[in-house]
């Protein structure tokens, strides 16, 4: 079963802060609330490059992955908890074992140039990803390596896993390439393919042309698709305009130039907060800080009491270190598992910071301060015996790990617990530490990718202590078990209470210890209306709503309405 997941990414990491527009009532009698109309366009300053616009090919290219969220479109979709819908698919059958995957699509979908979807198109799709020349990430190309894609007819397409494996719909969001175009073209020549500069869809956007100024790409204006399956969109066009940071795009926004920013950072935060004519939207992503604690180390073999854990949680200002640290661009996590989503536990309660309780701990556990000892000095340190409460804390060398592990070190000292803090090169974290198990604790960021699917399997199941990605070394058999059956069983929601059990026991357990979700933050033009944001398990996913968006509402009872 491990081979079937994408590992989760150790890289640098909110409970969903949904924002809803609301739309303005009337209160006159026998006069309805007022109503979208078709009409009107959204621009918006993306900020990075533009480099290919092609499904397969965005994963390390967040521009690239916001337009391709309007012109392409995939099997599947999932909604703000992370429930699968049917996009392309008109149904979809699993067998009892989670290992067969059956797609029926829907009649009506056809590509931006007329020509209608077939199950040809969904095996060239994902066949890509088996391709040897696939230029993506590595562990894609195994995960699909493995698995048979066979055409059953001109609207079916059956996928046969190796073993069961219930979080496969996770994988068929990803938007389809059209095969009457591109058949023969091996994923390695889709790289410098004329297709990414003139793509071809079934999203509700079709491309137009891309803007350029001074022979350079800055931009790429869209159209309404009319033929979209689902419903046509409001907004006749979607604009982007590419700027290098932040602070271009606020400017972009002052000179009318967009109508919107794909990303808000706290270089411009106060400015738009202060801004009467943007609305800022913010969501968690699906990343999150976290304290590894090696709980199997050779040496320090006090890290294996789960309750010297807990003291080293209770001891931890949390909130504190997100609104110093992360100027409050975090929200506190509990548990292992992300918040508003389907798996997550609701009637979990968050450790709370409390040093006295931490402290009462350790003393219970007969690590006693040195006699007379004042707080702040050297000497304020527990021992037991001959060993001495001190930890090395490893933390990359940037300016915000830096403050984190700086207030960690406090929390920490101030209990008796003695820290050694040693930061090195983010991209070392990995391959130096954590993979090789050589840490005491480390504090780093899990990226959990934009797979709505929690599966946790691969960080805390015991199968993967010495050479997976458990780098805790976390071995509890019963949370091995729920987590062996949540991630084979297709019922969801006995997945849901073999999850629930399972943060449940990590709560108690703590094998490491939860910090914060960062949070994303974008804004929109005041005047847009029909805007909702769910959570975001990828930014390009604030335009989960697109289809709703719109400038232009009628107001009145019936026929008579006018546009206003």
């Amino acid at each position: 079963m491990r081979k079937l997941r994408l590992p989760l990414l150790i890289a640098t990491f909110g409970i969903i802060l949904v924002v809803v527009l609301l739309l303005r009532q009337s209160s006159t009698p026998g006069v309805i609330a007022p109503q979208p109309v078709e009409g009107g366009a959204y621009s918006e300053a993306l900020i990075g490059e533009i480099q290919r616009l092609n499904p397969i090919l965005d994963d390390f290219n967040q521009p690239d992955k916001d337009i391709d969220r309007l012109i392409f479109s995939g099997l599947v979709r999932f909604d703000s908890r992370g429930n699968p819908h049917k996009e392309m698919a008109e149904s979809w059958a699993i067998s009892a074992d989670a290992s067969l995957y059956t797609i029926t699509l829907r009649e009506d979908v056809v590509w931006h140039d007329g020509e209608p979807v077939t199950a040809d198109d969904v095996v060239y799709t994902f066949s890509k990803f088996q391709d040897e020349s696939y230029p993506g990430p590595a562990d894609l190309q195994d995960f699909w390596s493995e698995i048979n894609i066979i055409r059953l007819d001109d609207r079916r397409v059956q996928f046969q896993l190796p073993e069961p494996f219930a979080p496969f719909l996770d994988y068929l969001t990803i938007g389809l390439l059209p095969d009457h175009l591109l058949r023969g073209v091996s994923a390695g020549a889709l790289i410098d393919h004329p297709f990414n500069l003139r793509p071809i869809g079934t999203g509700p956007y079709k491309f137009d042309s891309f803007i350029v100024e001074e022979d350079a790409i800055v931009g790429v204006s869209l159209s309404a698709f009319e033929e979209y399956y689902q419903s046509r969109p409001f907004l006749d066009r979607v604009e982007f305009r590419t700027v290098p940071d932040a602070q271009a795009a606020y400017l972009a926004f002052q000179n009318e130039q967009v109508s919107g920013i794909s990303r808000v950072d706290n270089t411009i935060l106060d400015e738009v907060l202060e801004d009467p004519q943007l609305n800022l939207h913010t969501a968690r992503l699906p990343r999150m800080g976290m304290l590894f604690i090696n709980v199997k180390h050779p040496v320090k073999d006090f890290l294996a009491d789960k309750s010297i854990r807990r003291a080293l949680m209770l001891s931890l200002n949390r909130e504190w270190i997100i609104q110093s640290a992360l100027d409050g661009q975090a929200v506190l996590p509990v548990g292992p598992i992300m918040p508003g989503t389907w798996a997550f536990a609701e009637g979990l309660k968050p450790h709370t910071y409390d040093p006295i309780e931490a402290a009462r701990i350790l003393d219970e556990q007969e690590w006693e301060l040195t006699a007379g000892a004042v707080p702040g000095t050297d000497e304020y340190v527990r021992s037991n015996e001959d060993q001495t409460l001190n930890l090395s804390l490893v933390h990359a060398d940037d300016a915000q790990a830096t403050r984190i592990a700086e207030l960690i070190e406090s929390y920490w000292e101030a209990v008796g617990i003695q820290v050694t803090r040693t930061a090195v090169p983010a991209g070392e974290i990995l391959t130096e530490y954590l993979e090789p198990r050589d840490f005491e604790v480390v504090l780093d960021e899990i990226h959990y990718g934009r797979y709505p699917d929690p599966d946790p399997y691969p960080l805390w199941h015991d199968s993967q202590t010495e050479t997976g990605q458990n780098y805790s070394g976390f071995e509890d058999r019963n949370s091995s078990i729920w987590l062996e059956q949540a991630r084979t069983n297709p019922d969801p929601s006995r997945r849901a209470d073999l999850y629930t059990s399972f943060q449940y026991r990590f709560q108690d357990q703590l094998p490491s210890l939860p910090l914060y979700y960062p949070v994303y933050n974008f804004a929109l033009d005041a005047q847009l209306q029909g805007v909702t944001i769910g959570p975001l398990f990828d930014p390009s996913d604030r335009f989960g709503s697109i289809l709703e968006w719109h400038l232009l509402a009628r107001r009145g009872a019936g026929p008579t309405a006018t546009a206003e």
